[in-house]
């Protein structure tokens, strides 16, 4: 993927302006490198899945450097660290940088404003890289804005991973180095030599690595998949096999085998395996022993080698190019369907997509990422090197900067807004309706969106504290003097976001709150409808609430659906309520929100707040009659609320009401839209209850 996986040649001089290879090329590598691409592009553009291509990437990145280190170490030759990050960065960064500056080009002509910020976050990231880290923490972060669509950036981390090894691994080399002068001046350790003390290193960070991926992987696999540290055995398996390759040397027919047998492994690993779901744990394995095996097969000599096929001028050449086909695919892809509205391309729009990335790719290596290579003047000293990389990331760090400035100014312009132009939900309340203003700007901005989300955040302490780990998300909120009622919220992200309204009532009010929150965890008795650790978050939920005895509970009462039955009970709902009703606690039941098939807020900034397409008719949002009517006089103490009147109106379920955004995504309300619903809550809420 990376140029840097040429490491070996690095075609400087006479030799680089004629076009020839230095003697120890590997074209069957080059080929590997080519295949790779095309299977990774072919995944994406038409599977919609992983290949386990990267995964190759990265062995063969660290295969070729440790051969080109291996070769100096031996030969006496010293390894210029300094020197070599700067040469390596100088091929990395030309080619990534042009590739960046086009995504926001593309970003700033067809993605909706809400995802702006999104895309300049991972700019920064992909160029300091550091991408990978940064989509490992939105991995898990439920929370994090659903943009209903992948980030054009998004397969930085990969290069950002590679480029973390590439700075770790010469440490490693030149540690070594020095840790075997030292052995050598012990006479009964004067035997040891490089390549075997470099093996019992790498032979390390293999198994504590892959233990560590293996465990990640069973327990948290979306931060797993971008973690550099489960990622670091696949290219100690490479560098491993460089250092074992003077001892390898299988027979002619043992190689032709060996390469085709790696291949159609190689080839079949996306196909057969859930690698998104799985990867980068144990099942990892497939693919890279599959590229070793190749790696291994070489040069068969016989023409039926699997070498015939990977050392061909066409896959050779394309390998030349592997690099900047790998940076161009993914945006091409991403912002072509976005521009289009197509989720998934037929064969004759992908066609365009990859033609359009190879000619890409090779314009990008032909007229910035050689001549940049090539270019004597900074191969003369190592400031000037330095120089010609700050200019790089100079010319990405400007425009970034001044965008971001951009928007956090049209940010505060908004936040600024007279609060009476942005009057949100009052505006449907019929006794005190204000006419917003048609030329206020929608609220929250656009660069605010992603992180418009009502909650409370002190860890439970004291009186409310439990030992139960499935309950480390519990948070409080205490009033100064001593509660008047003490409330807990129970359920998901749709509860969650009613604390827009709950905690400022609360907080006037003299009330304790207390929330048991989990993602995608509808509160209800236990059910087959859940997986198992909702479950168990439910039942320990119920054992806090029946141990604690709060006043109250909150509760969201029915479930909405992005599609026919569009609202239905909550499973189990009425018995997962019953004990805390049989205790004498209050159970507030509150009707769910719609859910729509595509991104609310994106819709409105595409199309305008009065565009149809962003207005869904009521009979396809939510269910008439109520699922609520369903729970009427069953149940003393459950009280219903519904505020479905505030959020949708006249028929319609709107994105935008009183300059205000509804929705932060798809179905979850926006933390100043409940806001603004805080005078109709709260006089809902005492009706329902009959508190005073």
């Amino acid at each position: 993927m990376s140029s840097a996986g040429t490491l070996v040649e690095p075609r400087r001089g006479r030799q680089a302006r004629s076009g020839q290879r230095k003697p120890t090329f590997r074209p069957e590598v080059q080929g590997l490198r080519a295949l790779a691409v095309l299977m990774v592009v072919a995944y994406h553009v038409w599977l919609g899945r992983v290949s386990g291509g990267v995964d190759i990437f990265l062995l063969v990145s660290a295969f070729l450097l440790t051969l080109s280190f291996v070769r100096k170490a031996e030969a006496g030759r010293p390894f210029g660290l300094l020197a070599h990050w700067l040469h390596l960065f100088k091929r990395l960064l030309p080619a990534a940088v042009v590739v960046i500056l086009g995504v926001l080009a593309g970003t700033w002509l067809i993605l909706p404003q809400s995802r702006w910020p999104q895309v300049l976050e991972q700019a920064w990231a992909s160029l300091l890289y550091g991408q990978n880290w940064l989509l490992a923490d939105t991995a898990v972060d439920y929370y994090a804005q659903d943009h209903a669509g992948a980030s054009p950036l998004q397969h930085f981390w990969s290069l950002s991973i590679q480029g973390q090894v590439f700075i770790l691994w010469p440490l490693i080399f030149t540690g070594t180095a020095a840790l075997l002068a030292l052995l050598h001046r012990v006479p009964a350790l004067a035997g040891v030599n490089y390549r075997g003390l470099l093996g019992l290193a790498f032979g390390a960070v293999f198994a504590a690595s892959l233990a560590y991926s293996v465990e990640q992987t069973a327990t948290n696999q979306a931060y797993a998949y971008f973690d550099t540290r489960t990622r670091l055995w696949e290219f100690a398996l490479g560098s491993l096999l460089a250092l074992a390759l003077p001892w390898l040397r299988p027979a002619r027919a043992l190689r032709v085998v060996l390469g085709w047998a790696g291949l159609a492994a190689m080839v079949s690993c996306g196909l057969l395996l859930t690698v998104d779901r799985s990867f980068p744990g144990y099942v990892a394995l497939w693919p890279t022993l599959a590229g070793a095996a190749i790696i291994l097969a070489g040069q068969t000599g016989s023409r039926w080698g699997v070498d015939r096929l990977l050392g061909s001028k066409p896959l050779v050449a394309l390998g030349d190019n592997s690099y900047a086909l790998y940076l161009w695919h993914w945006p091409v892809l991403v912002l072509s369907l976005a521009a289009t509205g197509v989720e998934a391309p037929n064969l004759v729009q992908g066609l365009g997509i990859v033609g359009a990335s190879i000619v890409l790719a090779v314009l990008t290596t032909r007229f910035v990422e050689k001549p940049l290579r090539d270019w004597r003047w900074p191969q003369l000293r190592a400031r000037r090197t330095a120089v010609v990389i700050a200019a790089c990331g100079a010319v990405l760090a400007g425009p970034v900067a001044v965008w971001q400035t951009t928007l956090t100014a049209e940010e505060s312009a908004t936040a600024a807004q007279p609060r009476e132009l942005t009057p949100g939900a009052a505006a449907l309340n019929l006794e005190n309706a204000p006419v917003p203003a048609p030329d206020a700007r929608i609220i929250p901005g656009p660069a605010a969106l992603d992180n418009d989300w009502a909650g409370i955040h002190a860890p439970c302490t004291g009186a409310n504290a439990t030992s139960d780990p499935i309950l480390e998300g519990c948070r409080q909120e205490l009033p100064e003097g001593e509660a008047a009622r003490r409330i807990v919220v129970l359920g998901d992200s749709h509860s969650q976001q009613y604390l827009g309204a709950l905690a400022p009532v609360a907080a006037s009010r003299g009330w304790e709150l207390v929330t048991l929150l989990m993602p995608a965890c509808r509160f209800g008795a236990e059910s087959a409808e859940r997986n198992a650790e909702c479950n168990a978050h439910n039942r320990a939920s119920a054992a806090y609430v029946l141990e604690h005895r709060p006043d109250a509970v909150f509760t969201v009462a029915s479930l909405t659906h992005e599609e026919a039955p569009y609202e239905t009970e909550v499973p189990g709902y009425l018995e997962g309520v019953r004990p805390f009703a049989a205790a004498g606690i209050d159970v507030i039941g509150i009707r769910d929100n719609p859910r729509f098939t595509f991104n609310m807020p994106e819709c409105v900034q595409r199309n305008g707040a009065d565009a149809a397409e962003c207005s869904v008719p009521l009979s396809e949002s939510l269910a008439d009659p109520s699922p609520l009517d369903g729970y009427r006089g069953k149940l003393e103490r459950l009280h219903l609320m519904d505020l479905s009147d505030f959020i949708c109106a006249r028929g319609i379920c709107p994105g935008v009401v009183g300059n205000v955004y509804v929705y932060k995504d798809d179905n979850h309300l926006t933390r100043t839209y409940v806001e603004s619903m805080i005078p109709m809550f709260e006089e809902r809420l005492l009706a329902a209850t009959g508190w005073s």
